[in-house]
């Protein structure tokens, strides 16, 4: 039996009246319960206990009377000094709906507390030095890319982000921007920033667009190319007042593991990781453990994490979720998806011969180069390589087995247009930035879903349009239908049967001669 049964029955058959001058003023008129009268009424005044409660968004007072033994909720009148508060948060309300809009328009989904708004252009950017926004134009960014438009604001808030774009959306500026932002204030011993890759390829092309953004400005941005020069030159001799480092994590790891290290990330305030499924792949070349390493070598309670990719893991997701405080996760259009500047075909050769004459009767039927050629293995970059040399075709072939000053020979003949036809492995399929690929040819069938989206992703890039053509041969058609599944939803015509295959058995591997 609580208090209020205790009272109902004490005060049964009473009347009370009040209008006595309570010892506390209420807040609302008086409240007068009335129940059933009988033979010996009567009268004594009673004071109400008022209990309140005040909420932070309505101001609201919950007044605790008893009428019909139900519990009623009244409102005070508000404080004139509140209304400017409830009009900041309808301002508040209103700018949110306008940003969530403005994101559906660009394909932007988020996921996170307090995500600052997207920027519609550069010229927002105010409080950004002018140097930058002026160096930007001249790479040929005129407006932000739907990726830019999220991601800038977010790190210039120094929010941890996990962005995934469609490959050529312009991440690398996406965080390159931001990154120069922060740099601007006094240098301090040590790397500020670390940006951490899969490939060496990948690490130099993002060192030369810093070193394009940075223009006039005084920053040392460095890249791991020699291990003996780098022992010497970041050790502990060294003066230590660095900005930036572009690497991969074997170098690094290795510079880490030396006794004393021959480098030190104490001081590192951005950590950002770009292709970050990629180093997160289970198996032989897998970079969890160095990564893991250097996470936590990157000591400094300053520091901050940014992952992009082209694709999204669970794996990358969950590990991002537990690891990055105030995580803001930046997704545009579909997950895992191609751009829609690609246009995608599907062609079946029958067999591993079948590859080679469709290859000879695109090349005969005229290709407009440049084109990339990608296959499985280097003995297979290498096999075809010299199947084609005898044609009288300028190609090339680049792998892992070459050494630098070979594949960089190779990328730069490639850029000039010396080379018409680059045979490559998943070497070249992260990343990397060529101007105007104009046909990708998957002439061995990609393992999976990520790594054909990131091999036709060097066609098509920053807007411009491409072509993807995919052999596949009987053995193929077992991992044909998440192929087919990626060109249906990039709006590409895909016959029934190939959604309707029997799904791979995780069981069933997949070997190359």
């Amino acid at each position: 039996m609580d208090a209020y049964d205790i009272f109902k029955k004490i005060t049964k058959g009473a009347k009370f009246k009040l209008k006595r001058e309570p010892l506390v003023k209420p807040l609302e008129s008086d409240v007068t319960i009335k129940s059933e009268p009988i033979d010996n009424s009567l009268t004594c005044p009673v004071v109400s206990s008022i209990s309140s409660m005040e909420q932070e968004k309505d101001d609201f007072v919950l007044l605790n009377s008893l009428k019909d033994g139900q519990i009623t909720r009244k409102k005070r009148k508000k404080d004139p000094n509140l209304s400017s508060i409830d009009d900041e948060i309808k301002q508040k309300r209103m700018r949110e709906e306008k940003a969530n809009q403005y994101r559906n328009e660009n394909s932007i989904s988020v996921v996170g507390r307090h995500v600052p708004e997207p920027i519609k252009s550069f010229k927002e950017l105010s409080f950004v030095d002018a140097d930058l926004l002026v160096n930007i134009t001249k790479c040929g960014y005129t407006e932000p890319t739907p990726i830019q438009k999220q991601a800038i604001p977010a790190m210039l808030e120094k929010r941890q982000i996990l962005a995934c774009a469609p490959t050529g959306s312009g991440k690398t500026v996406a965080f390159l921007l931001p990154l120069l932002q922060h740099l601007e204030g006094p240098k301090s011993n040590g790397f500020r920033a670390l940006i951490i890759c899969p490939t060496r390829e990948l690490a130099k092309q993002i060192q030369q667009e810093c070193v394009r953004l940075s223009d006039g400005k005084k920053f040392k941005i460095h890249i791991i190319s020699k291990i003996n020069k780098a022992m010497s030159q970041y050790g502990p001799k060294s003066n230590g007042k660095y900005d930036i480092l572009v690497t991969t994590p074997n170098r690094l790891c290795f510079l880490l593991n030396q006794d004393p290290p021959a480098i030190s990330l104490k001081c590192v305030e951005w950590l950002i990781i770009d292709e970050a499924d990629k180093l997160f792949e289970e198996g032989v070349r897998s970079f969890r453990d160095q990564l893991q390493q250097i996470v936590k070598a990157c000591s400094s309670e300053k520091r901050k994490i940014a992952m992009f990719s082209a694709t999204c893991t669970p794996v990358v997701s969950k590990w991002c979720v537990h690891n990055m405080r105030g995580l803001i996760r930046i997704t545009v259009g579909l997950r895992n998806a191609v751009t829609d500047t690609v246009e995608q075909e599907l062609k079946f050769v029958g067999n591993e011969e079948g590859k080679l004459l469709a290859f000879r009767d695109l090349i005969r039927n005229g290709v407009n180069p440049p084109v990339l050629v990608f296959v499985q293995s280097k003995e297979r970059a290498q096999q075809l390589f010299t199947e084609l040399i005898y044609d009288g075709i300028n190609v090339d072939a680049i792998h892992s087995e070459r050494t630098q000053v070979q594949r960089d020979n190779t990328i730069r003949s490639f850029r000039e247009g010396k080379i018409w036809i680059l045979i490559c492995t998943e070497l070249i399929a992260r990343g990397v930035d060529f101007k105007g690929i104009n046909l990708v040819i998957n002439y061995d069938f990609p393992p999976s879903s990520i790594s054909y989206v990131h091999r036709i992703g060097r066609a098509g890039r920053a807007g411009r349009k491409g072509k993807a053509i995919t052999f596949f041969t009987v053995d193929d058609t077992v991992n044909l239908r998440n192929i087919a599944h990626i060109l249906r939803q990039s709006g590409q015509q895909v016959p029934d049967f190939m959604l309707r295959i029997k799904k791979r058995s995780k069981r069933n591997g997949r070997s190359w001669r």
